[in-house]
């Protein structure tokens, strides 16, 4: 049985543009580290450079590709003793970055966890995006396919939360024209480029805006920050509104439950009326209450009885 003192992981948070937001710890961190997992040695080598700072352990590679099987060989050196400071290439790592497997294995082997803090891509849009900041949820990144893009973002088109989410450059437009289709192409939301850096820009407006704004291409690191669902009101959507609505979701894939709550949910009304609706549409009669004053009341004859209305 081993009988050395279990080591330390330590999560360090990097720049996301400028050097010099480097949090102080992270240079006596690198200076002290037994191992350095990069997820680019390259980038790793340039910040130290510009921050003066020496690393004074041994440096591997630790990233997409060799996450799985390098995972297992860090927790072994941390399980004899060793202090391992991982650092990805901006922000938080496990953050839509490496670090997760290896946080949940070494937790597994009760080996202690700690953190640098340092700048995050999520709360600096966040915070200068404009739109509320008391609730909000960062979504990472969207699927790469249209079909999955837009399921993901149909889970959360009725959430009242502001969203944050990380996107590429090459997919951005269509990301924000998928946003538009699904969220309302009145919804506001930023996208944020090159936070920190020398080019950063933030866009502010409406998504349907956004969306043809980035159709002329957009470069560099992209955060997008979305406003929530507008609290529910009252419904100004007819009955075949909502069974048309119900039916675009159920093509898309979602089963009729979900999509009749989630239509619910997004007209600020009692699931049983949408659930009524697609119910009468389907036995071809206008949904509970809506036939109008001549409407036959329990008790009074069917369609055709000459019923008095």
């Amino acid at each position: 049985m081993n009988s050395s003192p279990a080591g330390v992981l330590v999560l360090a948070g990097t720049p996301i543009g400028d050097p010099a937001d480097a949090p102080p710890r992270l240079g006596v961190e690198l200076a002290g580290a037994d191992v350095v997992a990069a997820e680019d040695t390259r980038r790793l080598r340039r910040l130290t450079q510009a921050l003066g700072i020496e690393v004074g352990g041994r440096v591997v590679s630790y990233f997409e590709g060799n996450e799985a099987g390098r995972t297992p060989e860090l927790v072994e050196a941390l399980a004899g003793g060793a202090r391992v400071v991982l650092v990805t290439d901006a922000g938080m790592p496990s953050v839509s970055d490496p670090g997760y497997r290896l946080v949940a294995a070494a937790v597994e082997r009760g080996i202690t966890v700690t953190a640098v803090p340092g700048p995050s891509a999520v709360l600096t849009a966040l915070a200068v995006s404009g739109l509320p900041v008391d609730r909000f949820c960062f979504e990472g990144f969207l699927p790469r396919k249209a079909g999955e893009r837009l399921a993901r973002l149909r889970e959360v088109a009725a959430d009242r939360r502001t969203l944050v989410y990380f996107e590429a450059p090459h997919r951005i437009d269509d990301t924000l024209a998928a946003m538009a289709e699904v969220f309302g192409g009145e919804r506001r939301a930023a996208v944020c480029r090159e936070l920190t850096k020398t080019y950063e820009e933030v866009k502010r407006g409406p998504l349907k805006e956004l969306a043809a704004w980035a159709a002329e291409g957009v470069r560099g690191e992209i955060t997008v920050v979305v406003e929530g669902a507008p609290e529910p009101g009252p419904s100004q959507l007819s009955p075949a509104d909502l069974v048309a609505r119900v039916a675009v979701r159920e093509a898309a894939g979602e089963r009729r439950k979900e999509a009749i709550a989630a239509v619910a949910a997004e007209a600020g009304l009692p699931k049983r009326e949408v659930f009524d609706a697609v119910v009468a549409a389907k036995h071809g009669r206008p949904p509970a209450g809506t036939e109008g004053p001549g409407a036959a009341g329990p008790g009074a004859g069917g369609p055709g009885s000459g019923a008095a209305g």
